[in-house]
């Protein structure tokens, strides 16, 4: 790979990247009935309203849950993973395209989540009293995984340890689903 083609892909790569991941916290903030008046909130949803807007003329939301977005990630990160293939002078082909693509979209997610939680832990130890516009967006894409966390596992002597285990069951669902997934759409790209 040439130094151009590698600028290229390292180009495509974040800027896609960036995006894709602007419009999956956009799907999951919908999905957790977030803050829309919160400033992060706000910024996401101006960033992301362009092409999102057009799709949702075709591809209504259904309880809760908006579709539109869901069908922008799994295209854009289509074409992202198309465009790396190519840079990097291979032909990909559509099985294997589509895998990673919804392999990577559910790393990605696990990511996010993985990364509120420790937001919301490192605030709780700086700040446990204070109010902060992304302290509130964490909680809320957390909290449906830390309420039934806290129910298998209460205060021990005062000290929460429902974000270990939460991290832990993250792990595990990248480990199980994720990285078979991800062999699977490797074999099948190309």
């Amino acid at each position: 790979m040439s130094y151009l083609s590698q600028a290229l892909a390292f180009l495509v790569d974040t800027l896609f990247g960036m995006y894709i991941l602007l419009v999956l916290l956009r799907f999951l903030l919908q999905l957790t009935h977030a803050d829309f008046y919160n400033p992060f909130s706000q910024f996401i949803v101006r960033v992301t309203n362009g092409p999102l807007m057009p799709l949702r003329r075709l591809i209504p939301g259904f309880y809760g849950i908006d579709f539109a977005s869901a069908v922008l990630l799994i295209m854009l990160e289509a074409v992202r993973i198309t465009l790396m293939t190519l840079l990097g002078d291979q032909t990909p082909r559509f099985a294997g395209i589509l895998i990673l693509s919804f392999a990577d979209l559910i790393q990605l997610i696990l990511y996010v989540l993985i990364g509120a939680v420790f937001v919301r832990v490192l605030m709780s130890w700086v700040s446990p009293y204070g109010d902060h516009p992304f302290t509130d967006l964490a909680a809320h894409l957390t909290e449906p995984f830390m309420r039934p966390a806290r129910r298998l596992l209460p205060l021990i002597s005062g000290i929460d340890l429902s974000p270990v285990l939460v991290v832990i069951g993250l792990e595990l669902v990248a480990i199980l689903v994720v990285h078979p997934l991800h062999h699977l759409g490797r074999v099948l790209l190309t």
